[in-house]
């Protein structure tokens, strides 16, 4: 034990914005958010870490010593735990962090029965610490431990009897009057500590190989024993390492799974999983020869059985770095999806069978990532991570909601009473499932009728009869809420193909193709109206054309029908 921490939690200024659900704290310097929960009150509660550093050069106080004045700073500034709470409003109802005599990070947290919390996180020097507070973030008690050598916790798991197990890596230890639960294995171990819900520790072990070995995640089975994923490294490569063990940590069973083509081997695990089958999942990053990350999920059982290993291919390299599953048996990852100069938060929905069925990016033309996702008790998600505002370099902590669909949540304002009122009015068409309206007040249509031919802007008989119908309903109620109305826009889209032709004479084209649509819907419609609409008319109506930017894809495959439409949005004042 290196020393004892005293973890004080102290109040902190700060700046946050609301957009829908969206809350970003912009703290001075950099700042995360790694894990989430949700609280039985159904607020939300995060925790990562902040920074601060002295930025004036004026002191009232010389030093004489250049360590003295280092030991000084370091107990008041660089990298604290940082907890969050906010209610269902967005709104901030505390923000925390630590004052310890070492710079740190928290890492996970996780709920107690009492409504309180237990935090995992690390000093930056390398030892582990375990903190329970109650529900207002008062400290109940706080744990620091690990070996003399460098350690690092990765995550907390929430146990059974309502006590804690660290898990994480250890740096190798030679020294001889250790006890054999702290000697090393490797160059690096894998470290698991478990802790009674009283902060009682009730033992430490390592495991490993000669190689380095890192513990990632672990989750607890149905009969009390602990599945562990982790890393071993050797050479060049990376295996993924599977083990169970006893509640009292004694191992059952010990396997490393590797990529079978060899020019293609490398595995990071982020995260695992129980599900309500009993059998588990791993969300693994792999990486392929051009070192570029794809997504591999792995679902398998108690006895090392592999159920389903599935690769999920994506456009640019992507990662989840958490995943949860749904009542219903659906999953939700999240993580982050990259080009060449731009990282943005990834969500992606699956079936029981990992196939995906759904995925969004979200975030500015910056780094903005996921890092961390809980499902909440209406089956919406909140989702923890790193948002850049344009043109900085500084991370801001992110907290931000997605329904089942994987669209942003709003908060309740004008718009979604607004939105209501608008579904009412087509509530036939969209049992009928002619058409879709989003809580962003975007109509789609779904009947195949409604939706052109490849190559045509015409307008046919059927949606010529529809569009009767539909205009009247929609601009009498866009002329009844006027003063709430500030645009109401057609948009023509296409699917990506055109012949043999050259790239850009097919974007051409089809740009061309998206705007006759658009305005051939607009112009029919507007011709059926009377001469108070048509004037009200001009004062909202845009109409603009898409090429085939936003084609409809299922699965990553493009389904060209569906992607040959007129869609609309509306945006109020």
């Amino acid at each position: 034990m290196k020393f004892l921490l005293i973890l004080t939690l102290l109040f902190t200024f700060i700046q946050a914005k609301a957009t829908d659900f969206s809350v970003i704290v912009d703290k001075p310097f950099d700042a995360a958010l790694l894990d989430i929960v949700q609280d039985y009150d159904r607020t939300l509660t995060a925790v990562g870490f902040s920074k601060d550093y002295k930025r004036d050069s004026y002191s009232n106080r010389s030093y004489s010593d250049a360590f003295e004045y280092l030991a000084n700073v370091s107990s008041k500034y660089g990298s604290q735990m940082h907890i969050i709470k906010v209610d269902s409003k967005a709104k901030i109802i505390f923000s925390k962090n630590a004052k310890l005599p070492r710079f740190n990070k928290a890492v996970a947290v996780v709920k107690t029965p009492q409504n309180g919390y237990f935090i995992g996180g690390y000093t930056m020097e390398g030892s582990l610490i375990v903190t329970k507070l109650d529900s207002s973030a008062h400290i109940l008690f706080t744990k620091t431990f690990g070996t003399k050598n460098y350690d690092r916790m990765s995550n907390l798991i929430l146990l059974s009897d309502g006590g804690v197990l660290s898990i994480g890596s250890s740096t190798t230890s030679r020294d001889a009057k250790e006890d054999i639960f702290k000697s090393g294995l490797g160059n690096t171990d894998i470290f698991l500590t478990r802790f009674t819900k009283d902060g009682r520790k009730v033992w430490s072990k390592k495991y490993g190989t000669q190689h380095d070995d890192n513990g990632i995640d672990a989750v607890e089975a149905n009969d009390g024993s602990i599945i562990v994923v982790g890393t071993t490294s050797y050479s060049k490569n990376r295996d993924v390492t599977l083990m169970r063990i006893t509640e009292n940590g004694n191992k059952i069973w010990l396997k490393h799974y590797q990529k079978e083509n060899n020019n293609d081997n490398t595995l990071l695990p982020k995260k695992i999983i129980k599900l309500k089958d009993n059998n588990f999942v791993i969300a693994l990053t792999q990486y392929n020869s051009m070192n570029k990350e794809h997504i591999r999920l792995i679902k398998f059982d108690l006895y090392q059985n592999i159920l389903i290993d599935k690769e999920i291919f994506t456009s640019y390299p992507s990662e989840l770095n958490d995943i949860k599953e749904y009542s219903n048996g659906k999953l939700i990852g999240v993580g982050y999806v990259k080009d060449t100069y731009d990282t943005d938060g990834l969500a992606m929905l699956f079936d029981s069978n990992l196939v995906l069925l759904k995925q969004d990016h979200f975030g500015d033309e910056n780094y903005d990532l996921f890092n961390a996702v809980v499902v909440m008790h209406n089956s919406q998600v909140a989702i923890a991570g790193v948002h850049t505002k344009k043109g900085y370099q500084e991370t801001n902590m992110w907290i931000t909601k997605l329904s089942t669909e994987l669209t942003p949540i709003e908060l309740a304002t004008p718009k979604s009473s607004f939105y209501k009122k608008f579904c009412k009015i087509f509530q036939k068409e969209i049992e009928k499932k002619q058409l879709s309206i989003s809580e962003k007040l975007t109509i789609n249509f779904l009947d195949k009728r409604l939706l052109f031919p490849i190559g045509e802007y015409k307008l046919n008989k059927s949606q010529k009869l529809f569009l009767n119908s539909f205009s009247t309903k929609l601009f009498t109620f866009l002329y009844k809420e006027r003063k709430k109305v500030q645009t109401f826009e057609i948009n023509g889209h296409t699917s990506s193909e055109w012949g043999e032709t050259s790239f850009s004479t097919n974007y051409l084209n089809n740009a061309k193709l998206s705007l006759n649509r658009s305005f051939s819907v607009m112009s029919y419609i507007f011709k059926q109206q009377n001469t108070q609409t048509q004037k009200y008319l001009t004062s909202i109506l845009k109409e603009s054309g898409y090429s085939y930017k936003n084609k409809i894809e299922n699965n990553n495959i493009e389904d060209k029908e569906k992607s040959r439409r007129v869609t609309f949005r509306i945006l109020l004042k």
